[in-house]
């Protein structure tokens, strides 16, 4: 707890939300629960908007989903964001004595928990069919008066599919030309396949930031013990480097951003030279 209000206390008021992951299990790393962590967050640091990075909709029922963010959407007075993603972590799966099935199952159940949790939410009772999940006569009273966005977060094709057909916003990691563009492509041609407008859907990129004493230290990828195989972009080292990747993106119609800083000095230069400087909205067209 002192780690959270150390970090979040320093926080200027452009900083809005707090984003937690939704694993169970990292070879022996310690993890703590997604939901019960954010619960707790949110009851106390009341400034903040809530979401997850994003949760695995295999962990729970889709409609116990639905009613638990119903729930924690009335108590936090609506400062949740419902992260939802298909799940990827084969360990904590068959540690946890979930079924691992295929990545195109895993992304057909992830649109069908979507249709669950919207139904839940608007219709009373609700009643659902499909291949992976079924309602009957389901309520979830008090439903929100306060909307919940769906957010869901991917790279991969199919999924992106998903999205353009159910979600509110969408997430993935930048910079731009590295890792977010191509992502950004293909969402953009299936909102454009089914005449969804792109505009539509509010863009979200997560961001890890480095920025050393030493630029010469800086490494702009790396790779992380617990996802093998995926490299990571770093933006930095100076704060120009960083803005320049930012206000990419922004003009990219990207309107929040989950930054994660590598060190405190980081978040501290972040605050001060990053944040009162970065241009948020994107540059008139010539």
């Amino acid at each position: 707890m002192d780690h959270y209000r150390s970090i979040l206390a320093r926080l200027p008021p452009q900083f809005s939300t707090v984003w937690l992951e939704d694993h169970l299990q990292f070879g022996d790393r310690r993890v703590l629960e997604g939901w019960t962590l954010l619960t707790y967050l949110a009851a106390a640091f009341p400034r903040f908007r809530f979401g997850h990075l994003v949760l695995s909709q295999s962990f729970r029922n889709p409609a116990l989903v639905a009613k638990m963010a119903a729930t924690l959407q009335l108590l936090t007075d609506g400062r949740f964001i419902l992260g939802l993603g298909a799940g990827w972590n084969e360990e904590e799966y068959r540690g946890y004595g979930y079924d691992y099935p295929s990545g195109g199952v895993r992304v057909a159940q992830l649109e069908e928990a979507i249709h669950v949790i919207r139904a839940m939410w608007t219709d009373s009772p609700a009643d659902y069919h499909g291949t992976y999940y079924r309602l009957e006569g389901a309520r979830c009273e008090p439903r929100p008066e306060i909307p919940i966005p769906i957010m869901v977060g991917t790279n991969g094709p199919k999924a992106l599919g998903v999205t353009a057909r159910q979600a509110d916003w969408w997430n993935w990691d930048g910079p731009w030309e590295e890792v977010y563009r191509k992502p950004w492509e293909i969402l953009r041609n299936h909102c454009e396949e089914i005449g969804r407008p792109f505009e539509e859907i509010t863009l979200t990129a997560g961001l890890t930031v480095w920025m050393p004493g030493d630029p010469a230290d800086f490494n702009p990828t790396y790779e992380h013990a617990f996802y093998p195989g995926q490299v990571f972009h770093v933006l930095g080292p100076t704060a120009e480097d960083v803005i320049r990747e930012v206000e990419l993106l922004v003009d990219h119609n990207v309107q929040h951003f989950q930054v994660a800083c590598e060190d405190e000095r980081t978040l501290d230069r972040f605050v001060h030279e990053v944040v009162p400087n970065v241009r948020l909205h994107p540059a008139p067209s010539a």
